[in-house]
C-alpha cells in the first residue's frame, strides 16, 4: 500500500558523507506544508496527519534506504505476515473521512450545540464542580501535566509524586484513615475493590457481603458484576436489620454503607461498625469529601475502608468522568490495599524523595494469584483535586461546605413553604422531597423543572431528589425553589421574601465534625493565585514529559497528544454535563459516541463496541465477562478455563481471575513465538471447560507472529472464545485487525493507540469491540439503560465511562481519517525497525521475525552486562535520565530486557538522538568491562546525576570521572538538558519505612532549619 504523503521510492544512492546522525543535525526542512505545494488555491493547509506523523518524506526515504528497501510496501511485507493483511479500503478516507483541524473544531462545536446546558441537581455522586481557573489552565490544560507517564522513574517525576502525596494526605486527613492510595477509577469500582478486599481478608471463606439500601444504584450494579466473578453473595437492604439474621451474619465478610446516603440522609453507623467487627467482617464506607468538612470522619466511628469520588474538588462532571476515586483503609490492611501508593524514601545522598511504594502491591504483578487487575489510577484528576485542596485550604473548604449546606437548608424551608414534605430532616446537601404532600406529582415537578432548564433526580412517581453544590448561587436557588412553587400552584418566591436560615446545622449533633483536618503546611500556604501558580510550575519543573523528549516506553505508545484534540475537552458544552442527564439533552454526546464506536468497529473489524470500561484492565475484565455471559446463554456456564501465554501482561491473568476463570499458562518458544503445540494440547485437554484464550498481538516481545490465526482456530475448534488484547493495536491499523487475526473480542487503550494523554498515570479508556454473536452481552447501566436485555451489569459508574475524554480519541480519528491512521501505523513500524537497525550492533536484539523485522517496538537484552560489568537494567535506565530521556519499559516482559517503542510521532532527529544516547551508554559500559571504570563506582551505577550532586565540593565528589562526563556526555546536552531533581532513590528504605503523607508542620520546620 502506498502512503499518500510518503514517497514510496527511496533514493537509489545516498552520499557517503551523509549519515543518519549528521542528517538529523542539519537545519530541518520540516513539514509538507512547505515541502509540497497544495493541490489548489482552495486546498486546506491545516491537515492533521502532516503534524502528527513525525518523519517527513525525506526522513522516511532515508530510513527505508538504511533498512535496504526502496518502498514502504516492501518493508511492510517483511514486517507483517501477508495472510493477516486487510484491504486498504477497510481503513481509508472513504470509510473514515479526514477533517482538517479547523473542520474538526467546527464539527465539535456543532455536536456541542446538541448538548442542552441544563442546570443539574441530580446528585448521586456527581456535582457541578467549580474548577479554579489557575488549575484549569495550568494543570488540566497543560501538557507539562498531562503528557508524562506513570512515575515508575521517580527521579524525573518528583513533581507529580509530591502532588499525589498531597492527594493521599488529603484523603487520609479528611477520612481519618491510616493510609490512602493515589486514586482509583471511580467510586463504584473503588467500592467493588473494597468488597473484594473484605472477601480476601478472611481467607475467601465467608462469601456474603451486605449492601445498605442507601448506596447509589450505579455502585450496586458494579458490585453485582464484580461479585459474580468471585462467587460473592450480595444481600441488599437495611444493613442493621440484615445483621440480625444469624444465618447471614455467620457468613458475612463485609458491608457497605453510604455516608451521607444517596437520598441525603445522614446515619450514625458507629453501632453498625461494632456489630460488623464482632462478626469478624469489615465495614466499607462510601462518602463525600466536602461533606466530611462538617461530618464526623468515618475513621472516627469505625470504618475499615473508605471510598468515594474526589471530583467535586475541582474536576468537571464531563458526562461521567474521568474522575479520581479514593480508597483509604486502616493500617492493618495497607499491604492488601489495591492500586498505587506513593511513599517517601531517600535518594543516594540521603535527601527525601518520593516514589511508588510497595510496587509488588500492584496486584496484576501477581498474575493469576491476584484479586484485582488495577494497573493504573486517575493521576491527572487526583492532582487536580489535590491542587483544589491546596488552593482553598481547610478554611476555604469549610466556607464552601457551609454555604452549600446553608443553601440546602434554605431550599428545604422554601419547598416546605410550598407544601412539600422533605423526607430527610438531617442532611448535608441533598433533599428527598415527597411531591403528593403539595398535591402534585413527581412528573409535574420534572415538567416544571425542564421548562426552566433544570434537572431533578428521578426517584419514582412520588419522590424527587435535589442535590446542591458549590456552583449554586442566589439566582439559581430562586429559580429552583420556584419550580416547586409552580408545580404546587403556590405563590412565587423572590429574593425579597426569603426565610431566615437556621444557624444550627441539619447534621446530627453526634456526627458533627470536631476534629481538625489538613493541618499540613502545603494546605495552608498557597492561597493567592500568584503563590498557587508558582507552586504548580515548581512541581511541573521536576517532571519529564513529552514536552521535553520522547518517552519510548514499550507497550505504552507515548505518542503526540495534539492540542487540537484536547481543546474541546474543556468547552462547557461537554464538561458540565451530568452523566444521568436525560438522553434528549445529550444528543451531541450520543452522536459523538456513536461515531467513535462506529470508527472503532471499522478499525478492529468487529460488529459492536462498548465505551464503558474506563481503563485497559477494565476492558479486559469487561470482555471476559461478556464471554462468560455468552457461554451461559448457551447453557455452557461451566466453561471456566482461560488459556494465557506466559508472555502476557500481568493484567490478563488478573482480569481472568476477576471474571471467575481459572488460568492455564501456555508456553512460548525460544524465538518468542507462541508454542502452538502446547496451546493445542491444553485446548484439547480442557475442551469441555474451555472458555477463552487471551493473546496480545503483535506479541509483547514486539513481533508479528505468523501463527496467530492458527492459534485462534485451535481455540474455536475446542469451544472457546478468543480475547485479543489490543495493547499493541498501534501496529495493526490499516494493515490487519483483531477480527482478521481470529479474535472474538478485543479491548483498545484509547490512551495509547488513540492519543488520550497518560496524565502521569491516568486517565485512560479501555473500550471493547466484539463480534456479532457477543454484541447482546455488552454492559448496560442501571440509571441510563443501554444495550440488550442480555447485557452484563455495569463495569463502571457512568454509562459511557470517562465520557469527556472520548472527545480526544474521536478528534484524533476524525482528523487523521482512515488514510492518516494507516500512515501512522506505517511510520510507527518504520521508526521501530530503524531504531533496531541502529542499535543492533551495540545491543542484543532479543526477538525478530524470519525477515529480521520487529513490529512497532523492540526488545533489547542487557543480560550480558550483568556478568561482564555488574550492570542491571536499572543502571542503563537511570543513566538515560542523564541524557534527558525517559527510559524505555524496564524488565518487562523479560527481566533482563528493555522494551522500546518510539511511536509514529517522533522525528528522525529525535530517534537518532535517543540512539546516540544508547550507543554512548554502551561505550560507557565498555569502559567498565575493560577495567577503565570500577564496577562499583561508575557513570551508570551512580546515575542519575542531579545538580545537587554535581555542585558538591571536590572532596565530596570522589568519583573516577569528571562532572562533564556525568552531566554532559554528548554535546547537545549543553543546549537541551532535563535535570533529574534527586539522585537514585532507595526503594528498599522506602518500603521498610513506609511514609505516605505530607511532612508535618514540625518536619517542615525542621527541614527548613537544616
Amino acid at each position: 500500500m502506498a502512503m499518500r504523503r510518503v514517497s514510496c521510492l527511496a533514493p537509489k544512492r545516498v552520499s557517503s558523507k551523509v549519515t543518519p546522525t549528521s542528517l538529523a543535525r542539519k537545519p530541518p526542512t520540516r513539514g509538507l506544508a512547505t515541502a509540497k505545494a497544495p493541490s489548489s488555491l482552495f486546498a486546506s493547509l491545516d491537515t492533521f496527519a502532516d503534524r502528527h506523523i513525525g518523519p517527513d518524506d525525506r526522513e522516511i526515504a532515508l530510513m527505508l534506504s538504511q533498512l535496504g528497501y526502496e518502498s514502504m510496501d516492501a518493508f511492510v511485507a517483511d514486517a507483517v505476515p501477508p495472510k493477516i493483511r486487510v484491504s486498504p479500503a477497510d481503513v481509508s478516507n472513504e470509510s473514515i473521512p479526514a477533517l482538517t483541524e479547523s473542520e474538526l473544531h467546527a464539527r465539535a462545536r456543532e455536536l456541542g450545540q446538541g448538548n442542552k446546558p441544563f442546570k443539574s441537581y441530580i446528585g448521586m455522586g456527581y456535582h457541578n464542580a467549580v474548577v479554579p481557573p489557575v488549575i484549569l489552565r495550568n494543570v488540566m490544560e497543560s501538557p507539562a501535566w498531562y503528557t508524562p507517564y506513570t512515575p515508575y522513574q521517580p527521579e524525573i517525576a518528583q513533581g507529580r509524586l509530591e502532588s499525589l502525596v498531597n492527594f493521599q494526605t488529603m484523603i487520609m486527613s479528611m477520612t481519618a484513615m491510616d493510609i490512602a492510595n493515589a486514586s482509583l477509577l471511580d467510586e463504584a469500582t473503588a467500592a467493588a475493590e473494597g468488597m473484594v478486599l473484605s472477601f480476601v481478608n478472611n481467607g475467601s471463606k465467608k462469601r456474603t457481603f451486605f449492601v445498605d439500601q442507601g448506596v447509589a444504584p450505579q455502585t450496586l450494579a458494579v458490585l453485582r458484576t464484580r461479585a459474580k466473578g468471585f462467587g460473592i453473595q450480595l444481600v441488599v437492604g437495611d444493613v442493621s436489620r440484615i445483621l440480625e439474621d444469624d444465618t447471614l451474619r455467620s457468613d458475612i465478610c463485609g458491608a457497605l454503607v453510604q455516608y451521607p446516603d444517596v437520598n441525603g440522609s445522614i446515619k450514625d453507623f458507629s453501632s453498625l461498625a461494632e456489630s460488623v467487627h464482632s462478626a469478624k467482617a469489615l465495614l466499607v464506607c462510601a462518602t463525600d469529601l466536602l461533606a466530611l468538612t462538617m461530618l464526623k470522619a468515618p475513621g472516627e466511628w469505625g470504618a475499615d475502608i473508605v471510598v468515594g469520588n474526589s471530583a467535586r474538588f475541582g474536576v468537571p462532571a464531563g458526562y461521567g468522568g474521568p474522575h479520581a476515586a479514593f480508597f483509604a483503609c486502616t493500617e492493618k490492611l495497607k499491604r492488601k490495599m489495591p492500586g498505587r501508593l506513593i511513599g517517601r524514601s531517600r535518594d543516594a545522598q540521603g535527601k527525601p524523595a518520593y516514589r511508588l511504594a510497595l510496587q509488588t502491591r500492584e496486584q496484576h504483578i501477581r498474575r493469576e494469584k491476584a484479586t484485582s487487575n488495577i494497573c493504573t489510577s486517575q493521576a491527572l484528576l487526583a492532582n487536580m483535586a489535590a491542587m483544589y485542596a491546596v488552593y482553598h485550604g481547610p478554611e476555604g473548604l469549610k466556607r464552601i461546605a457551609r454555604k452549600v449546606h446553608a443553601l440546602t437548608q434554605l431550599l428545604k424551608s422554601l419547598v416546605e413553604k410550598s407544601g412539600y414534605r422533605v423526607v430527610n430532616s438531617e442532611f448535608f446537601d441533598t433533599l428527598t422531597i415527597y411531591a403528593p404532600a403539595a398535591n402534585t406529582t413527581a412528573e409535574a415537578l420534572h415538567k416544571a423543572s425542564t421548562d426552566v432548564g433544570i434537572n431533578l433526580r428521578r426517584i419514582d412517581d412520588k419522590f424527587v431528589g435535589v442535590t446542591l453544590d458549590e456552583s449554586v448561587g442566589l439566582d439559581d436557588l430562586i429559580v429552583l425553589a420556584n419550580v416547586f412553587a409552580t408545580a404546587a400552584s403556590a405563590s412565587p418566591i423572590s429574593p425579597l421574601n426569603l426565610p431566615h436560615v437556621d444557624s444550627v446545622a441539619a447534621v446530627p449533633s453526634a456526627l458533627q465534625r470536631k476534629s481538625t483536618f489538613l493541618p499540613h503546611v502545603v494546605f495552608n500556604t498557597h492561597h493567592s493565585e500568584t503563590e498557587m501558580l508558582r507552586y504548580i510550575y515548581h512541581l511541573q519543573s521536576k517532571d519529564l514529559g513529552l514536552v521535553h523528549a520522547m518517552i519510548p516506553l514499550g507497550s505504552c505508545t507515548m505518542k503526540l497528544n495534539s492540542t487540537s484534540s484536547m481543546i474541546p475537552l474543556t468547552w462547557s458544552e461537554f464538561s458540565t454535563i451530568h452523566p444521568f442527564a436525560p438522553k434528549d439533552q445529550v444528543t451531541g454526546y450520543l452522536q459523538l459516541i456513536q461515531e467513535l464506536e462506529s470508527d472503532l468497529c471499522k478499525i478492529t473489524g468487529f460488529h459492536a463496541c462498548s465505551l464503558q470500561p474506563n481503563s485497559g484492565a477494565a476492558g479486559e475484565y469487561a470482555g471476559l465477562s461478556v464471554i462468560r455471559a455468552y457461554h451461559e446463554s448457551r447453557g455452557e456456564g461451566h466453561r471456566d478455563i482461560c488459556l494465557i501465554p506466559v508472555s502476557a501482561h500481568g493484567t490478563n491473568p488478573a482480569s481472568a481471575v476477576m471474571a471467575g476463570l481459572k488460568v492455564v499458562s501456555v508456553k512460548s518458544l525460544p524465538d518468542g513465538s507462541l508454542d502452538l503445540e502446547d496451546l493445542k494440547a491444553k485446548a484439547e485437554k480442557h475442551k469441555d471447560n474451555l472458555a477463552a484464550f487471551m493473546i496480545t498481538y503483535p506479541s509483547t516481545f514486539g513481533v508479528f507472529e505468523d501463527g496467530v490465526q492458527d492459534a485462534c482456530q485451535i481455540i474455536h475448534d475446542n469451544g472457546g472464545q478468543v480475547y485479543l488484547d489490543g495493547a499493541n493495536l498501534n501496529a495493526q491499523i490499516g494493515l490487519t485487525n483483531p477480527a482478521t487475526c481470529g479474535g472474538d473480542v478485543c479491548h483498545m487503550n484509547l490512551h495509547k493507540t488513540f492519543a488520550i494523554p497518560h496524565g502521569g498515570g491516568g486517565p485512560g479508556v479501555g473500550p471493547i469491540c466484539v463480534a456479532k454473536h457477543l454484541a447482546p452481552f455488552l454492559p448496560t447501566h442501571p440509571v441510563v439503560p443501554i444495550g440488550d436485555e442480555n447485557a452484563i451489569n455495569a463495569v463502571s459508574a457512568a454509562p459511557f465511562g470517562s465520557a469527556s475524554i472520548l472527545l480526544i480519541s474521536w478528534a484524533y480519528i476524525k482528523m487523521l481519517g482512515g488514510e492518516g491512521l494507516s500512515e501512522s501505523t506505517h511510520a510507527a513500524l518504520l521508526n521501530a525497525n530503524y531504531m533496531a537497525h541502529r542499535l543492533k550492533d551495540h545491543y542484543s536484539l532479543r526477538y525478530k521475525n524470519k525477515n529480521g523485522r520487529v513490529a512497532h517496538e523492540l526488545l533489547i537484552d542487557l543480560q550480558e552486562f550483568d556478568k561482564t560489568a555488574g550492570l542491571k537494567v536499572t543502571d542503563f535506565a537511570k543513566r538515560l535520565q542523564d541524557y534527558g530521556f525517559h527510559p524505555p519499559t524496564c524488565s518487562w516482559p523479560i527481566s533482563t530486557c528493555m522494551l522500546i517503542e518510539p511511536t509514529e510521532s517522533e522525528t528522525l532527529e529525535e530517534i537518532d538522538r535517543f540512539c546516540d544516547a544508547m550507543i554512548q551508554i554502551r561505550k560507557e559500559a565498555e569502559d567498565i568491562i575493560t577495567g577503565k571504570q570500577p564496577k562499583d563506582n561508575n557513570l551508570l551505577k551512580n546515575a542519575p546525576h542531579p545538580i545537587s550532586v554535581l555542585t558538591t565540593s571536590d572532596a565530596e565528589w570522589n568519583r573516577p570521572y569528571s562532572r562533564q562526563a556525568a552531566a554532559f556526555p554528548v554535546p547537545w546536552l549543553h543546549e537541551r538538558k532535563f535535570w533529574p531533581t534527586v539522585s537514585r532513590i532507595d526503594d528498599a528504605y522506602g518500603d521498610l519505612n513506609l511514609i505516605c503523607d505530607c511532612p508535618s508542620v514540625e518536619e517542615t520546620v525542621e527541614s527548613q532549619s537544616a
